[in-house]
């Protein structure tokens, strides 16, 4: 069940999704609260779980990972050991940014991110295509990011 915000915690959520590392008296500012009310807000979301974690995004060209791709992955069969066998095992890979079982035409889809185009060759060779569940991979390589956006429209 979706947890009941007002249009206050609507505004304290834009705002710290756009910087989640601004003062609780700037937020206070930006929404306009005062600085403890404003706080007793941030930790009612925190604590009913609304707000889940503070993470810094990263520049991936920056730290010499400036391939993504997104692999479109389909499984020998469709039964609850090989969706529970190939989750188990992608977790482990720090290359995958993201990772869902789908509907349609393939089982899952990534988010792949390696430095270039011969290191996701590797990691798709030694690693997707090894794991048992796996019958085939189909990468798409994006040309161009358009948007990347972690924030949700609240």
């Amino acid at each position: 069940m979706p947890e009941t915000i007002d249009a206050i915690d609507r505004r304290i959520l834009r705002a710290l999704q756009r910087n989640g590392r601004m003062s609780n008296v700037e937020l206070a500012n930006a929404v306009g609260l005062s600085p403890s009310p404003c706080l007793r807000r941030v930790r009612l979301l925190e604590e009913k779980g609304v707000i889940d974690q503070y993470v810094a995004i990263l520049n991936g060209p920056k730290l010499g990972l400036g391939l993504t791709v997104f692999a479109r992955i389909w499984f020998k069969t469709q039964d609850a050991e090989t969706t529970n066998q190939f989750a188990e095992t992608v977790r482990k890979y720090p290359e995958v940014a993201e990772c869902y079982l789908t509907t349609g035409e393939c089982d899952a889809i990534m988010r792949i991110v390696t430095t270039d185009l011969h290191a996701y060759w590797r990691f798709q060779s030694d690693h997707l295509m090894r794991i048992p569940s796996v019958q085939s991979v189909k990468t798409d390589v994006p040309m161009e990011t358009i948007k990347a956006s972690r924030e949700l429209p609240v």
